[in-house]
Protein backbone atom coordinates (compact mmCIF):
# COMPACT_ATOMS: atom_id res chain seq x y z
CA UNK A 1 0.00 0.00 0.00
CA UNK A 2 1.25 3.41 -1.05
CA UNK A 3 1.04 6.90 1.35
CA UNK A 4 0.05 9.49 -0.95
CA UNK A 5 -2.19 11.20 -0.78
CA UNK A 6 -2.31 10.83 3.08
CA UNK A 7 -1.72 14.10 4.55
CA UNK A 8 -1.19 14.72 8.40
CA UNK A 9 -0.08 12.62 11.43
CA UNK A 10 -2.61 10.39 13.32
CA UNK A 11 -1.60 10.10 16.68
CA UNK A 12 -2.78 6.90 17.39
CA UNK A 13 -6.46 8.40 17.58
CA UNK A 14 -9.64 8.49 16.30
CA UNK A 15 -10.61 11.63 13.56
CA UNK A 16 -12.55 13.71 16.34
CA UNK A 17 -10.60 12.71 19.43
CA UNK A 18 -7.67 14.16 16.52
CA UNK A 19 -9.25 17.11 15.71
CA UNK A 20 -9.83 17.85 19.49
CA UNK A 21 -6.70 17.58 20.51
CA UNK A 22 -5.13 20.04 17.59
CA UNK A 23 -7.79 22.57 18.39
CA UNK A 24 -6.90 22.38 22.05
CA UNK A 25 -3.00 22.69 21.63
CA UNK A 26 -3.58 25.27 19.21
CA UNK A 27 -5.67 27.12 21.83
CA UNK A 28 -2.49 26.95 24.03
CA UNK A 29 -0.35 27.87 21.84
CA UNK A 30 -2.33 31.12 21.41
CA UNK A 31 -2.69 32.23 24.93
CA UNK A 32 0.38 31.00 26.73
CA UNK A 33 2.85 31.91 23.43
CA UNK A 34 5.10 28.62 24.32
CA UNK A 35 4.07 25.26 24.63
CA UNK A 36 6.02 22.26 25.69
CA UNK A 37 4.83 18.90 23.99
CA UNK A 38 5.81 16.13 22.04
CA UNK A 39 7.84 16.68 18.59
CA UNK A 40 5.27 15.16 16.25
CA UNK A 41 2.11 17.29 17.67
CA UNK A 42 4.38 20.44 17.85
CA UNK A 43 5.18 19.92 13.62
CA UNK A 44 1.22 19.02 13.13
CA UNK A 45 0.09 21.66 14.84
CA UNK A 46 2.78 24.57 13.44
CA UNK A 47 1.13 23.82 10.39
CA UNK A 48 -2.18 24.74 11.39
CA UNK A 49 -1.66 27.96 13.18
CA UNK A 50 0.64 29.33 10.74
CA UNK A 51 -2.59 29.12 8.48
CA UNK A 52 -5.22 30.77 11.43
CA UNK A 53 -2.32 33.55 11.95
CA UNK A 54 -2.21 34.43 7.91
CA UNK A 55 -5.77 34.28 8.58
CA UNK A 56 -5.53 36.71 10.99
CA UNK A 57 -3.06 39.03 9.59
CA UNK A 58 -5.93 40.58 7.62
CA UNK A 59 -8.41 41.70 9.88
CA UNK A 60 -12.15 41.17 8.21
CA UNK A 61 -15.39 40.11 9.93
CA UNK A 62 -15.46 36.87 7.83
CA UNK A 63 -11.65 36.02 9.01
CA UNK A 64 -12.64 37.11 12.53
CA UNK A 65 -15.96 33.88 12.29
CA UNK A 66 -13.52 31.65 10.23
CA UNK A 67 -11.13 31.88 13.14
CA UNK A 68 -13.70 31.26 16.25
CA UNK A 69 -15.30 28.22 14.18
CA UNK A 70 -11.66 26.78 13.68
CA UNK A 71 -10.62 27.48 17.42
CA UNK A 72 -14.24 26.81 19.08
CA UNK A 73 -12.84 29.59 21.80
CA UNK A 74 -14.09 33.36 20.93
CA UNK A 75 -11.80 34.59 23.42
CA UNK A 76 -8.49 33.08 21.72
CA UNK A 77 -9.49 34.55 18.17
CA UNK A 78 -10.06 37.82 19.38
CA UNK A 79 -6.86 37.50 21.35
CA UNK A 80 -5.13 36.13 17.97
CA UNK A 81 -6.39 38.59 15.47
CA UNK A 82 -6.56 41.62 17.76
CA UNK A 83 -3.78 41.37 19.59
CA UNK A 84 -0.77 38.73 18.15
CA UNK A 85 -1.48 39.40 14.67
CA UNK A 86 -0.75 42.90 14.74
CA UNK A 87 2.72 42.61 16.10
CA UNK A 88 4.06 40.08 13.33
CA UNK A 89 5.61 41.86 10.89
CA UNK A 90 7.01 38.54 9.21
CA UNK A 91 4.71 37.13 6.27
CA UNK A 92 5.61 33.12 7.09
CA UNK A 93 7.35 31.02 9.38
CA UNK A 94 5.48 32.69 12.54
CA UNK A 95 6.64 29.71 14.79
CA UNK A 96 9.66 28.20 16.09
CA UNK A 97 10.12 24.50 17.05
CA UNK A 98 12.92 23.36 19.52
CA UNK A 99 13.90 20.41 20.71
CA UNK A 100 13.70 19.70 24.69
CA UNK A 101 15.30 16.42 25.06
CA UNK A 102 13.11 12.99 26.06
CA UNK A 103 10.27 12.05 28.00
CA UNK A 104 11.10 9.78 31.30
CA UNK A 105 8.29 7.98 30.72
CA UNK A 106 8.17 6.90 27.18
CA UNK A 107 11.21 8.36 25.85
CA UNK A 108 8.93 10.34 23.63
CA UNK A 109 10.96 13.17 21.95
CA UNK A 110 9.59 16.52 23.28
CA UNK A 111 9.48 20.01 21.84
CA UNK A 112 9.08 23.76 22.65
CA UNK A 113 6.71 25.21 20.33
CA UNK A 114 6.61 29.05 20.32
CA UNK A 115 6.61 32.43 18.27
CA UNK A 116 9.43 33.86 16.39
CA UNK A 117 8.75 37.77 16.99
CA UNK A 118 8.37 38.63 20.69
CA UNK A 119 4.59 39.10 21.52
CA UNK A 120 3.46 41.86 24.15
CA UNK A 121 0.08 40.71 25.64
CA UNK A 122 -1.85 43.91 26.34
CA UNK A 123 -4.50 44.18 28.63
CA UNK A 124 -7.80 45.94 26.08
CA UNK A 125 -10.25 47.85 27.91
Amino acid sequence: MHRHGYKGRKFGRKTDQRNALTRSLMCSLIEHQSIKTTLAKAKEIRRSTERLITIAKKNTLANRRLLISRLDSVATANLLMDVIAPQIKRDSGYLRIERAGFRKGDNAELAIISFVDDIELKEEK
